[in-house]
């Protein structure tokens, strides 16, 4: 049960943490300098986390009629709530990139944590539960 309840916060990060993050912030889709393409791909990235989530949960709690089937959708699971966080990472790689703008405080990468925390909650979740 504690490995559905890691990959359970891990949806909730997608959700909420995105949510609060990359949307409701003055530093994304509120930011006045932000051009409508740079919002449009933010808008995309939280519908996609939004998604992730849906499948995070779903596989997490769907009930399975073997336990191969069980371990089929707790691999499904983990990748899902995984692959958003892995994304995160790989971003601050390209030259160029900040998870902070100057203009709150950058350069820096903070969510740095917070992406590796989820992505642990993930793949440590589907772990114990196999």
């Amino acid at each position: 049960m504690l490995g559905r309840i890691l990959l359970t916060i891990d949806a909730f990060g997608l959700t909420v943490g995105t949510l609060k993050a990359d949307y409701f912030s003055e530093t994304h889709m509120f930011n006045p300098r932000w051009r409508p393409h740079a919002k449009f791909h933010n808008a995309q990235t939280v519908s996609l986390s939004l998604i992730l989530a849906a499948m995070t949960l779903y596989y997490t709690w769907r009930r399975a009629p073997s336990p191969q089937l069980r371990r089929e959708f707790l691999f499904v699971a983990a990748l899902a709530g995984s692959i958003y966080w892995f994304a995160g990472l790989l971003a601050i790689l390209p030259p160029g990139t900040m998870g902070v703008d100057p203009e709150f405080g950058g350069p820096a990468f903070p969510q740095g944590w917070l992406f590796g925390g989820f992505m642990a909650c993930a793949l440590v979740g589907a772990w114990l539960e196999y």
